[in-house]
């Protein structure tokens, strides 16, 4: 009963519903599947792999660490050599230069026979108090700072040996020679012994290098052994910070199983790396047989997934088929075999379906009715604005005859305010670009000063203070000539005296700062409040405050706009606020955008 309800609950559900509960049931069965084989294969393959590499790595430190311990022997046998420890206790209290070189001469000797028999001694040298060194074996030197570093380093470990990396595939150890004899007992500094160790050599002895993998050495800031190792400081880095004592890594040269050891004589930390898939082959069967069943199972959801897709798209093709025959263009018919349809009822998202197609036949037929419309309507307005540009041709070509008259009748003043109004009224009737320079919009308003200086004549006083470098600026059009014709209607006309008007330009912390300011008799605060609220407008284009303000926001933002400061019998200014932009159009479009 049960299952009869659940296999009816499946039946009657929806598409979406079904193929979620198909492909989560395979989904679920391949991932318990694979997960519990690879985790499988995966524990064997990394048991494999740290065993082996632990055996390297165990066999190779043991190895190398005795042959440090001998090394360490050794300096114990030179430092407390009594022939040594003679010679240079008669080279301290020694002045005669001649017997000095003796001496030294005798040192170098005795240090040759114990490096002449040592395979792993690359070279021996004696650093006495008076900072002579006496080398035996290779003779490539050491830095004076190195020898000093060295120095130091002996004397902070007060006779015991202290090891250093060198580079270039050796290691150097440096033990001080303390005086000391039957008779005293002082343990004086009377040198410091400095021994270059071959640590390629060793451990290229103890280590069988049966694969492409590496060893390397670190004291945890550089690496001793190789000279060129695998891993970079970053990557070495982060081996040493790894919680586990091996890991799968990924380096430059590929994929790597590494594994690391710590050695409690030295200090240092030895990292094995072996090719990921040098290990892979004693489980590359059972990742074919994973992959086996994981393709099984993914056929098998195919399968399922197709014959569930068919049963429930066979009941849409007449809709499609219905669909297509829209190219044709008879919407009428279609509309009328839409209606006809009858959706079938066990699969509601097919029955939304039909219902969303007979609203889409007759939105389609609503929307050409609509674009007929439209089209009708732009033709119209596209007639209107051809039209309207005939009147502003007529106007400029007017003008443009107007100024020839006045210059051959030598109106000079006449041709002047003809030539500003000209440029005024090109520059209002451009809609080409939103932004302009600021040395347009001051060629506005000079051409604006111009025709009110020819009407009011030594009343208007007009000045311009223009910081160097703001020329190219970006302004909106048609900013400040507004803010000009306020001033001359509101502080020049109502007087009979001569009125200031002042402009000023300056930047401050990338803002743009454009003041206008007029010596009018100003404004009451009941007036003010209604100028800012754009109940009164300018004259001219009838671009009022608001106008203005909105403009530069939307341009701008809306932490951006003008202020407008006013007191009565001194004054009004009005102060642009805007971001400062410079560039051309495109770049200032990207940028406030």
């Amino acid at each position: 009963m049960l299952a009869h309800r659940i296999k009816n609950a499946f039946i009657h559900a929806g598409i979406h519903r079904k193929m979620l509960l198909l492909i989560s049931m395979l989904m679920l069965a391949s991932f318990i599947i694979f997960a519990a084989v690879l985790g499988y294969v995966f524990r064997i393959y990394d048991e494999q792999m740290y065993l082996k590499t632990s055996e390297v790595l165990n066999m190779s430190s043991i190895g190398i660490e005795n042959q440090l311990k001998d090394m360490e022997q050794l300096t114990f046998k030179v430092v407390s050599d009594e022939q040594l420890q003679e010679y240079l206790r008669r080279l301290e209290s020694e002045t005669s230069p001649y017997a000095k070189l003796v001496l030294r001469k005798k040192i170098t000797n005795r240090l040759i026979a114990f490096a002449g028999s040592e395979k792993y001694v690359y070279s021996m040298m004696l650093i006495d108090n008076q900072h002579h060194v006496m080398a035996a074996g290779n003779r490539e030197g050491i830095p004076e700072k190195l020898r000093s570093d060295l120095v130091r380093l002996a004397e902070g470990k007060s006779g015991s040996i202290a090891w250093y990396a060198g580079g270039q595939s050796s290691l150097l150890a440096s033990r001080q020679l303390k005086s000391f004899s039957d008779a005293s007992f002082s343990l004086k500094g009377l040198g410091t012994l400095v021994v270059r160790v071959r640590i390629d050599r060793i451990v290229n002895d103890r280590v069988r290098d049966e694969d492409s993998g590496q060893l390397m050495i670190t004291d945890g800031t550089q690496f001793i052994y190789p000279e060129r190792p695998m891993l970079n400081p970053a990557e070495l880095r982060s081996e040493l910070d790894r919680k586990q004592p091996y890991g799968i890594a990924t380096y430059a040269g590929g994929t790597y199983f590494t594994a690391q050891a710590r050695s409690s004589y030295t200090g240092w930390t030895y990292l094995h790396t072996t090719p990921f898939d040098e290990m892979f082959r004693s489980i590359s069967l059972i990742k074919q047989l994973v992959t086996v069943i994981f393709v099984l199972l993914l056929l098998i959801a195919l399968a399922l997934g197709a014959r569930l897709s068919g049963s429930i798209t066979r009941p849409i093709h007449q809709l499609i088929s219905q669909m297509r025959n829209i190219e044709k263009g008879d919407l009428d018919k279609l509309e009328e075999e839409a209606l006809g349809l009858t959706p079938p009822s066990s699969h509601s998202e097919v029955r939304l379906l039909h219902r969303t197609y007979r609203k889409m036949i007759r939105r389609i037929r609503e929307l050409i009715n609509e674009n007929y419309a439209k089209q009708l309507l732009l033709r119209e307005t596209e007639l209107k604005a051809l039209q309207a540009q005939i009147n502003p041709h007529f106007l400029y070509n007017t003008l443009e005859s107007v100024n020839w008259l006045a210059k051959v009748n030598k109106q000079h003043k006449i041709s002047e305010m003809v030539e500003a109004l000209g440029f005024l009224l090109r520059s209002a009737a451009s809609f080409r670009e939103q932004l302009i320079p600021l040395e347009k919009e001051l060629d506005i308003v000079r051409s604006y000063v111009t025709i009110q200086t020819t009407r009011f004549e030594e009343r208007l006083l007009f000045s311009l203070d223009v910081e160097e470098g703001l020329d190219e600026a970006l302004i909106p059009k048609l900013t400040l000539q507004p803010l000009v014709e306020n001033a001359i209607h509101y502080a020049l006309e109502p007087n009979i005296n001569p009125c200031t008007i002042t402009i000023t330009v300056r930047q401050v912390n990338g803002m743009l700062l454009v003041r206008v300011q007029d010596d009018g008799p100003g404004m009451s605060e009941a007036f003010l409040a209604r100028l800012r609220s754009g109940q009164i407008r300018t004259r001219g284009q009838g671009i009022g405050l608001s106008n203005i303000q909105e403009r530069i926001k939307l341009t701008f933002g809306p932490q951006w706009g003008l202020e407008l400061d006013s007191r009565p019998d001194e004054g009004t200014a009005v102060t642009i606020r805007i971001p400062l932009i410079k560039g051309g159009e495109r770049h200032v479009q990207s940028a406030v955008g």
